[in-house]
């Protein structure tokens, strides 16, 4: 196991793994790096791949082919095996990880942690020496993560090395052989993260932010919302929960107006939608972190001071830094802080603490009451049931198309 803040050279680690660094990513290397008896600076990553696995952050990196089979099955492809043996492998890796349901499924219609697990199941299917997963839990629910925990050591057990880069530590550690902690670079002595947070939200109430009446949706012929009727009110958190796959980022999705629904009424409060997605990639353009605040600022008629919400969300460090050359973490830190800067009306965010680690989240905590207590809206989705708890007014649990709201936390 991997821990470390964002930024502390997790992701550079695993990449050394499996020849990324230096042959891909390039950067300079010292030292020796041996992986399965293989010099990783000498060995082409063709023959790595052999021996090594990879599952990246973002699965969605890696995908090159349509459906989930056909995925599965490229990476065996690719290593000259043969039809019966490929075809071998992609099911019992299909099975094991739980999603030969989704086998003939289009890629762009999975969920993120449908996505997640799809990656991994590829990874399986080449048979590896050495599997590595950059935070794989992080779109997983609590389900799917202890599933994940249970195959990470069922492969330890049967001869293989797992290495694993993870925020959420006790999600998947119980079985770890070793911890480590890495800090700027080095590797350092495990550290107590940080357990607590604490919000004084309180909501705001009698004023309605936002509505679905009736509301059904359907994604990739499939329908995924039914008959939906759901509203919140001015200064409320609302956070959505629920398995993989279940509709939670359809329902978002809705909410800001992105996905018309096949039947019912979406009904929005004036004022500008703020939208996060899972994969925050495709919103970061701009030259450095400051400049994709600044240009939020702007289109809000805002002054351009982006010092505020960077200070907030612990990213003044990079401001200058191209969004593209931060950790996962740091970046999805640069995407929320470019999405809520000049206080949207309603803020919709989804797998926000995605790669986030504990002090990230803190802040985003504080970042997300004090949009709140402004007079936001905020919903997310999320699996990180500890967040809801603690800075949700409602939890809506979402599951097969229906949702059933759990106990609000009581204001202070």
């Amino acid at each position: 196991m991997v821990g470390g803040d964002s930024g502390a050279g997790k992701s550079t680690f695993l990449r050394l793994l499996n020849g990324l660094v230096p042959h891909f990513h390039g950067g300079r290397l010292a030292g020796r790096c041996r992986v399965a008896d293989l010099d990783v600076l000498t060995t082409p990553t063709r023959r790595l791949a052999r021996h090594v696995a990879f599952v990246f952050q973002d699965p969605e990196v890696g995908f090159v082919r349509g459906t989930v089979e056909r995925e599965v099955a490229f990476g065996a492809e690719n290593l000259g095996l043969r039809p019966a043996d490929i075809r071998r492998q992609v099911d019992e890796a299909l099975h094991r990880v739980g999603v030969a349901h989704l086998a003939r499924r289009r890629l762009n219609t999975l969920s993120g942690g449908e996505r997640q697990r799809v990656a991994l199941s590829a990874a399986l299917a080449t048979a590896p020496d050495v599997l590595v997963l950059d935070e794989p839990t992080s779109q997983l629910d609590d389900p799917g993560a202890a599933t994940l925990a249970g195959l990470l050591a069922d492969l330890a057990v049967a001869g293989h090395v797992v290495v694993v880069a993870e925020h959420r530590l006790g999600r998947i550690a119980s079985n770890t052989a070793r911890i480590l902690a890495f800090s700027d670079g080095c590797l350092v002595a495990p550290s107590k993260p940080v357990v607590g947070m604490h919000s004084t939200l309180a909501p705001c109430g009698g004023v309605e932010a936002w509505a679905l009446e009736g509301v059904s949706a359907a994604v990739g012929g499939r329908t995924v919302l039914d008959g939906i009727d759901l509203a919140a009110s001015v200064g409320e958190v609302v956070a959505l929960t629920g398995p993989n796959g279940a509709g939670k980022t359809t329902l978002l999705r809705i909410i800001a107006g992105l996905l018309a629904p096949l039947a019912g009424q979406v009904a929005r409060r004036p004022g500008r939608v703020a939208y996060l997605p899972q994969d925050p990639s495709s919103l970061l353009y701009r030259p450095s972190v400051r400049a994709e605040v600044e240009q939020t600022l702007r289109w809000s008629d805002l002054p351009d001071d982006a010092t505020p919400i960077l200070n907030a969300l612990g990213l003044t460090g990079v401001a200058e830094q191209d969004p593209r050359d931060l950790s996962g973490g740091q970046r999805q830190r640069a995407a929320l802080a470019a999405v809520v800067a000049g206080r949207p009306a309603l803020a919709l965010l989804d797998e926000p603490t995605r790669g986030m680690d504990s002090s990230a989240r803190a802040a985003l905590a504080a970042v997300v009451s004090d949009l709140a207590a402004g007079g936001g809206s905020v919903v997310l989705a999320t699996h990180d049931s500890h967040l809801a708890a603690q800075i949700a007014h409602r939890t809506v649990r979402v599951d097969a198309g229906t949702i059933s709201t759990l106990v609000p936390r009581a204001a202070p």
